[in-house]
């Protein structure tokens, strides 16, 4: 028999969420409630009979609540093995009563921290009793019930009502392993809080990390892999995770992947004109700032049309009518924004398999945080690439002086490349991607396939002339050779961005001297592997 019925319960907590009608609940079928502080104020107020701790401890609460539950009155009660004859001598020798169900959860250590709170204040919300109710509870599982989150007492209504005032040992089990993943994750916030705010470390000894399932997804990457969507616990971002989903089926891994690419890479214009972001694998395929987001999105999409098909799409403003209406003309995987007006809502509905996502706002480039890598046997960690370059920030390294549209393009083109797979290039002219070559093993090729699409686009559109005459070229690290640099000009770029640093720095120099284009060394580099 694994059932046990439940006769006592120990009832303390800080989120009182419907703690009053579970208690009212437990007392209806005959459960002798315990409880401490506010919790037993608050069953008191509702006409509730409630002990008090310290009477089942005979000792009063101390220390300003430091010291209530940490007594073996209640940890005997709740780690007791009920069938050992030892334990239950123990018992009765000591007077400890069994109990059978404990309703925890913990003092508001993140939300403390999130208010901005003094250090003192902090600390005195790191709960010490509570997570060794729980985890004496969750170990006990075999004869204790652990409830840590008001969203299960609902759950626990039902096992109370169907098995006649007890318990299964299957939830009993399930409510452990949530309770003992509740208070690791309290745990590692309290790590963190340490390691990062108070003693000011950038990467501690041990890294503590917790985040909670949001969604099981179809299949990974291939669909013989398996995925979920993981959030990390503490104060959400604005992120892909925190949108709104309006429409369509469900993200799959490669949604959700590729759409932080596209919103990562539009969030750089937050504050410029209307600006449209295109991604195909991870990569842009056409980025282009405009006077309205139609002309934005028409500019984007002639940048490389065939990639476009089935793409991702992003925004820097809220879709209208007419943007949305175009972008349905082609095959759109996922399309996400800060808001869409009615007409651009209603064009959207008419592709009910398109996914629409909508944001508060757009991330912060700048943010501090830390990107993770899982590599076999180990996990790489590395502070965000949120490095930023501005017009004071260029050093001019050839004779020909650029111009000042030349230094806008050559930026514009800077802030893609940083979001394009390495070796990376991006050719820009009036705000717009004329050609992008990604992620290819040299930099001359990178150059070359971006010039190629340039073309393709041209050819498409009927244009007389690539984009990429008279444009800027960005590279996302150094010109190790003078060739990449020669595979730009024979495209048509007038003005070069890279961050230099090579030991041929001089020889790429000469070269743009003697093509007669301008160049700029950023200093930053932005690999993105």
């Amino acid at each position: 028999m694994t059932d046990v019925a439940i006769k006592r319960a120990l009832l303390s907590v800080s989120d009182k969420t419907g703690i009053v009608e579970l208690a009212a609940k437990l007392a209806k079928n005959g459960v002798e409630l315990i409880s401490t502080g506010g919790t037993a104020r608050a069953l008191r107020d509702a006409g509730l009979d409630v002990l008090d701790v310290s009477e089942i401890t005979n000792f009063p609460e101390m220390m300003d609540g430091r010291v209530k539950t940490l007594h073996p009155m209640v940890h005997g009660g709740l780690l007791a093995v009920r069938d050992n004859p030892e334990h239950a001598e123990a018992m009765e020798t000591h007077e400890i009563g069994a109990i059978d169900l404990v309703v925890v959860n913990l003092y508001p250590f993140a939300e403390t921290v999130a208010s901005n709170a003094d250090r003192d204040t902090v600390i005195e919300n790191i709960d010490i009793g509570g997570p060794s109710m729980v985890r004496s509870s969750a170990k006990n599982h075999a004869f204790v019930t652990i409830v840590t989150d008001p969203a299960d007492y609902g759950a626990l209504y039902t096992e109370l009502a169907d098995h006649d005032g007890a318990t299964t040992l299957p939830f009993r089990k399930r409510m452990a392993a949530k309770a003992f993943s509740a208070t690791a994750a309290y745990d590692a916030a309290i790590s963190n809080w340490f390691a990062f705010a108070d003693q000011q470390q950038q990467f501690p000894d041990t890294l503590a990390n917790a985040s909670h399932k949001e969604a099981e997804l179809r299949y990974g990457e291939n669909p013989h892999q398996h995925a979920a969507l993981y959030v990390p616990d503490g104060p959400a971002s604005n992120g892909v995770p925190q949108a709104s989903q309006v429409q369509g089926k469900a993200l799959s891994y490669n949604n959700l992947n590729d759409a932080d690419a596209a919103l990562g890479l539009v969030a750089e214009f937050a504050s410029d004109k209307p600006a449209i972001v295109i991604v195909k694998h991870a990569n842009p395929c056409g980025v282009a700032v405009a006077d309205s987001l139609l002309d934005a999105w028409q500019a984007a999409l002639a940048c490389d049309s065939v990639s476009a098909f089935g793409g991702i799409v992003a925004a820097n403003v809220p879709l209208d009518g007419p943007t949305a209406k175009a972008i349905t003309e082609i095959f759109t995987e996922v399309v996400i924004a800060p808001g869409v007006d009615d007409a651009a809502r209603e064009a959207f509905a008419a592709k009910p398999n398109l996914r629409l996502l909508l944001l508060d706002e757009l991330p912060n480039p700048a943010r501090s945080g830390f990107d993770m890598k899982s590599i076999a046997g180990g996990v790489l960690l590395q502070s965000r690439d949120n490095g930023v370059i501005g017009a004071s920030d260029l050093k001019v390294v050839t004779k020909r002086q650029p111009s000042e549209s030349e230094i806008a393009d050559a930026l514009f083109a800077w802030k893609v490349a940083k979001h394009v797979k390495s070796n990376a290039i991006v050719y820009a002219r009036d705000g717009v991607t004329a050609g992008i070559g990604a992620g290819q093993m040299n930099r001359r090729d990178s150059s070359r396939i971006a010039a190629v699409r340039a073309g393709e686009a041209a050819e498409a559109a009927g244009w007389q002339e690539a984009h990429t005459v008279g444009s800027a070229v960005a590279s996302d690290a150094f010109f190790p050779f003078a060739d990449g640099l020669l595979s730009a000009v024979e495209a048509g770029a007038t003005m070069v961005i890279q961050p230099g640093g090579s030991m041929r720095d001089d020889e790429v120099i000469a070269a743009a001297d003697e093509a007669g284009i301008a160049m700029v060394f950023t200093g930053m580099r932005h690999f993105r592997h």
